[in-house]
């Protein structure tokens, strides 16, 4: 099998930031790294889908919701991939910090109930705060 291109990434160099992944038929994935790989230091479960909700809300409801390709957690609990269709790097880079500041404002996960998630009850919007409001300050 062919390697898919974020195992490529040597994640032992890796260091928390936002870069882009590479382009595809004009959509560019872009990994939105909040810790370190193999660091030992993770998102928990529950914050990390409080992440996916706040900020796949917020940048659906963005100047560029209509770019928005895929928004969604890393299994390795270090991040997010953004794919975004035709939006360059430091324009994307400038919005989703736009869109993490919004995220903080938040007074509830949206999209949080029984009849709209499928897991529901793991929520931490604080917890998803703090996260968000740490990797703001790797992104200044």
């Amino acid at each position: 099998m062919d390697n898919i291109k974020s195992f490529e990434l040597d994640h032992d160099a890796l260091k928390p930031g936002f870069y882009c992944l590479g382009e595809a038929n004009g959509v560019l994935t872009y990994d939105m790294r909040f810790k370190k790989p193999n660091g030992g230091d993770y998102i928990s479960y529950a914050a990390l889908h409080s992440i996916e909700h706040l900020f796949a809300v917020v940048i659906r409801n963005s100047a560029i919701k209509d770019k928005v390709v895929y928004f969604g957690p890393m299994g390795c609990r270090t991040g997010c991939y953004l794919l975004l269709f035709g939006i360059e790097e430091d324009k994307a880079r400038s919005i989703v910090k736009d869109c993490l500041k919004e995220c903080l404002k938040a007074d509830k996960v949206y999209g949080a109930t029984k009849k709209e998630c499928g897991n529901y009850l793991e929520h931490d919007l604080e917890g998803a705060k703090r996260e968000i409001a740490a990797y703001l300050e790797i992104l200044k």
